[in-house]
């Protein structure tokens, strides 16, 4: 009996776009980030909860982002192994998350500090450092590395 083999090889593409406009930017703090998050993904205009993520080489720049998961008006399900997985692919040393709160308020839950908790236990099994967590709100933004949450 002959057994079969399924060989998988995986490929990163980039393909033209705007959002690519970010590759190498660097990230030197907070309103960096968000400034980032904003421009590639207009989260403090969005009406629902989006949860997304920037990838970034070992000098803190840029080297690709993406959507992770799309929720609903006061939530999304964030999975550490869907975080890391374009991080992965992306070879990057860091990854900064964030996500918008559609209510105005930046206020931190406790769902998202239970998340942030996770996703850095997450990334020092994957040597991946997690840097910091960003909350947008349509007027503002807070850095739970900045509130000593991370």
């Amino acid at each position: 009996m002959a057994i079969r083999i399924s060989i998988t090889k995986v490929k990163l593409v980039r393909e033209s776009s705007h959002l690519y406009d970010i590759a190498h930017r660097q990230i030197h703090n907070p309103e960096d980030a968000a400034d980032v998050f904003n421009s590639v993904f207009d989260l403090k205009s969005e009406a629902q909860e989006v949860f997304c993520a920037l990838f970034l080489d070992t000098k803190n720049g840029v080297v690709g982002a993406a959507e992770i998961t799309r929720g609903t008006l006061n939530g999304s399900l964030v999975s550490p192994r869907e975080v890391y997985k374009p991080a992965i692919l992306h070879n990057a040393a860091g990854i900064i998350v964030c996500h918008n709160h559609p209510s105005g308020n930046t206020d931190p839950s406790r769902e998202d500090i239970a998340v942030t908790e996770r996703l850095a236990k997450a990334g020092k099994i994957l040597a991946i450092d997690f840097l910091d967590h960003i909350i947008i709100a349509a007027t503002d933004y807070r850095s739970l590395k900045e509130e000593g949450l991370l």
